[in-house]
């Protein structure tokens, strides 16, 4: 085993790609070193001591600091704008400063190649600024990925659920919006922040998540907005709208027991109905638990009841229906005969409960028809027969249909997005 990672590393000194191949292949066959084994030990020490020593080579705090004042102390002022620019005999003389006050550590970022990258003006200068956040993302990414393999217990290279709640619980302290957290929340907290990341990051419900896909998504994105410390007062509505505040969150947890009649920790359909203010169709529930639920261990019909986490998948469903793994989740809810597409007929069975609940509000009367075909030109799918998941994606329009076809409000806000978009626009113009 020792002798073979020995082997890789010389593959790689002497970049030697087909030799590494073939040598992670024969790895790969390597049976896993037991729980507690010194062979196990070994390599846990070895992974640590390895990740503290990339840890090391990370500019810390003082030196992000340090370099930005730098940057600012060697640039020029475009009379123009204003902004605050390099060129690239600048950007080599900054390296060397910098190299000087803060160490070898932050030369690579001081690259040819680097430079690059920015956008340039005629006079073949970039903006100090977009410089700096690159720098700085890249330490945030880097130092990220550390913590999460540190937490990797079985180093291949995936989360599981628990290790992804302890590294967003080691981040609690650090994030500003979220240091006034009650400690009896922290818990719940980790388990709904954490069950985002897996339904982005783990599409096919493998219970792990691919630490590489979880740095370059999104969610870790919205996570680290809340490092930020807003100046301004921040509504609950704003709030709400990133999944990781603690106002979202408490929002989650009250929405699932207010639903939660009966306080046995699981929903009911009947319960579940009475989400969004029971604008959800009948159809579309029934459909949720048909394909999302599973059955309770006692077998039987009435034994099919929603957990917390499967309402979580339910809610980032819906709150992201504009979203790959949103519109994946609705569409398997909408094909009622599980063929892979819709047809008119499906459309027309889906549609018919939200005309009746449109009619029990006291709206016009509707010709299902028509809102059929508006669907069909929305969507404009390559088989004008059927409507696929890949017809709903690339149509862009595939969260309003989806809307439109299981929940009466849904479909008011389509049929009234003209009044909607000018009621937005009005107070812009005063």
């Amino acid at each position: 085993m020792f002798e073979l990672y020995i082997w890789i590393s010389l593959a790689f000194m002497l970049e030697r790609p087909s030799v590494i191949q073939t040598l992670l292949i024969c790895l790969f066959f390597i049976q896993k070193p037991e729980d507690g084994s010194i062979s196990h030990r070994v390599q846990r020490l070895a992974k640590y001591r390895f990740l503290r020593k990339q840890s090391d080579l990370l500019l810390n705090a003082d030196d992000l600091d340090a370099m930005w004042v730098c940057l600012r102390e060697n640039c020029v002022i475009d009379d123009a704008t204003g902004a605050e620019k390099m060129n690239y005999e600048d950007f080599c003389h900054i390296a060397s400063v910098c190299t000087e006050q803060i160490g070898p550590k932050c030369r690579r970022f001081f690259s040819p190649s680097n430079f690059m990258k920015f956008e340039k003006d005629d006079q073949g200068r970039i903006a100090i600024l977009p410089f700096y956040l690159y720098v700085m993302r890249t330490v945030s990414l880097t130092q990220a990925r550390i913590d999460m393999s540190e937490l990797d217990e079985d180093s291949d290279g995936f989360l599981q659920p628990h290790e992804m709640e302890a590294y967003i619980r080691g981040l609690i302290p650090n994030l500003a919006q979220l240091r006034d957290m009650p400690a009896a929340f922290v818990q719940m907290y980790c388990r709904i922040a954490a069950h985002k990341f897996f339904f982005f990051c783990d599409p096919h419900r493998r219970g792990k998540a691919c630490i590489k896909k979880v740095l370059l998504s999104n969610c870790l994105q919205e996570l680290m907005e809340l490092h930020q410390e807003s100046e301004e007062e921040v509504t609950d509505t704003e709030q709400a709208e990133n999944w990781f505040s603690l106002t979202s969150a408490q929002r989650i947890c009250d929405m699932f027991l207010a639903l939660d009649k009966d306080t046995n920790g699981t929903l009911s359909k009947q319960e579940l109905r009475e989400y969004a203010d029971g604008t959800l169709t009948d159809i579309f529930i029934e459909r949720v638990y048909d394909e999302h639920v599973r059955r309770g261990k006692s077998g039987g019909g009435n034994a099919r009841e929603m957990d917390f986490e499967s309402f979580l998948d339910f809610v980032l469903a819906l709150e992201n229906k504009d979203t790959p793994e949103g519109l994946t989740y609705l569409f398997r809810c909408l094909d009622l005969q599980g063929r892979g597409y819709l047809t008119t007929a499906d459309i027309h069975s889906l549609f018919r409960d939200v005309h009746h609940k449109w009619i029990e509000g006291g709206n016009y009367e509707l010709c299902i028809e028509d809102v059929r075909d508006e669907i069909w030109d929305m969507v404009k799918p390559a088989d004008p027969l059927k409507i696929t998941l890949a017809d709903l994606l690339s149509c862009k329009q595939g969260g309003t249909v989806a809307s439109m076809l299981i929940d009466v409000r849904g479909f008011w806000a389509h049929d009234n997005r003209e009044n909607l978009l000018q009621e937005e626009e009005e107070p812009e113009e005063e």
